[in-house]
């Protein structure tokens, strides 16, 4: 019956993906059908209706919407640019500043807006033109803006790792962020020494404005309030003033006055913002509700189980076990987004994981970074094609400058995988042991 029912539902989902049905609508038909076949449909329509509720009516859902406005009122409110000169500042002098600047930029932006493309977007519109004047091939910074903007879906505040701590059944969400912060950087000091081995190649100098003391000076000062949320937001959730629901409502208020303090951001703005905003929210909580039938199904049938058995036929070492899940998940990254193929995978793959020993949360880095690098690859990254598109290039001309970041990327996720202190580290110090075991 489980092999039936999984069977079942991978067809049916992979023929619907096919056929062009929304992943919402495909997630659901496919699980209502499958259950289908171990119930009879009056009791797994009931059940479905139910499973959808059940599944929105969370209250750390309401932290996604909070945080997906402040992205938004941040990528339009002056933040970007502010941050740009301040990470300017810290690299301008190393051989190909312009490229190492991106990615400075690109981990504050997104651990501060928590979006991916939001960073993509921003940085490559702001510092795409100057690159370019400057001398520097736009395909080059293309591809550095493409490589390093993922970074901000790990280096909190991240709504996928929300999404994560939602469907592993409670995984501290303050803990899932302060997991994030050695592997999204790491991910990003990769790109800089790609970055910076490409840049000695083609002869890019360092930056050749003089800063004085005074100009430095006014670029931090400018930059404090920006990277003040990061303070603010994820210490008050680590400290134990507010949760992760709250601290996305301080998030958007605090974004938000900012914004009207650098008058960057008009009431047709908000309008657009709020717009955008609430459209995002209704796919990914629909997305959840739907996912929420999924889930019960795999776990009613006991596929998580019925996995496990077939990888340990394979092999009874944690290490080809993980390799195995973690090529599966680069390859599903291709072809799903971030959010769905969390959904979907995480009650298969979690006690899997766990037995091979990893705790919920190096398990939710790990399966979230391998996500991540589905962003950046065709023929569905959406950040990819949100770099080629502010950058006006083409993907063909950014694949193949971009395989030696791939390598780099997916050598620090091996090194997570297979080092989960890296992960932990971070959390231990701050208290979170119990989360570990």
């Amino acid at each position: 019956m489980t092999a039936t029912v999984g069977l079942l539902m991978a067809v049916v989902l992979i023929v619907l993906l096919l056929l062009g049905v929304p992943i919402c609508i495909s997630i659901a038909l496919s699980s209502v059908v499958a259950g289908a076949a171990a119930l009879d449909m009056d009791m797994m329509l009931q059940t479905a209706s139910q499973r959808t509720f059940s599944g929105i009516s969370v209250f750390t859902l309401i932290a996604i919407p909070f945080f997906i406005l402040a992205g938004n009122i941040m990528n339009r409110g002056g933040i970007a640019i502010r941050l740009m000169n301040f990470a300017r500042l810290l690299v301008g002098k190393i051989p190909g500043s312009f490229a190492h600047t991106n990615c400075m930029a690109n981990m504050m932006f997104g651990a501060i807006s928590g979006s991916g493309v939001a960073a993509a977007s921003a940085m490559g519109t702001i510092i795409g033109p100057i690159a370019e004047k400057e001398g520097y091939s736009k395909d080059y910074m293309a591809v550095v803006n493409i490589a390093s903007a993922p970074t901000g879906l790990l280096i909190p505040p991240s709504n996928v790792l929300i999404t994560y701590s939602l469907v592993s059944g409670g995984t501290s969400v303050a803990a899932l962020f302060l997991a994030g912060y050695i592997p999204g950087i790491l991910w990003g000091l990769g790109c800089m020494v790609v970055a910076f081995i490409a840049a000695k190649r083609l002869g890019y100098k360092g930056d050749s404005q003089k800063v004085t003391l005074s100009m430095a000076g006014k670029i931090t000062l400018d930059a404090i309030p920006s990277l003040l949320l990061i303070l603010v937001v994820i210490g008050g959730i680590v400290a134990g003033a507010f949760t992760a629901t709250e601290g996305a409502i301080v998030a958007v208020v605090y974004s938000l006055i900012l914004s009207i303090i650098y008058r960057s951001i008009t009431w047709a703005d908000l309008k657009r913002i709020y717009a955008e905003s609430a459209s995002m929210t209704g796919i990914i909580v629909f997305l959840i509700g739907v996912s929420s039938i999924m889930s019960w199904v795999i776990s009613f049938v006991n596929i998580p189980a019925a996995v496990g058995d077939m990888l340990n036929g394979v092999s009874s070492s944690p290490v080809v076990i993980l390799l195995i899940i973690n090529i599966f998940l680069l390859f599903v990254g291709t072809f799903l987004d971030t959010t769905p193929a969390i959904l979907i995978f995480t009650p298969i793959f979690l006690p899997i994981a766990i037995q091979c020993g990893l705790s919920p949360v190096e398990f939710g880095i790990v399966i979230t970074y391998n996500l991540c690098i589905g962003t950046i690859t065709p023929p569905v990254g959406n950040i990819l094609f949100v770099g080629v598109k502010v950058a006006q290039t083409t993907i063909e001309r950014v694949i193949k400058p971009l395989l030696p970041y791939y390598a780099v990327i997916i050598a620090v996720l091996m090194l997570c995988t297979y080092v989960p202190s890296i992960s932990s580290f971070i959390p231990e110090l701050a208290g979170y042991e119990a989360t570990l075991k």
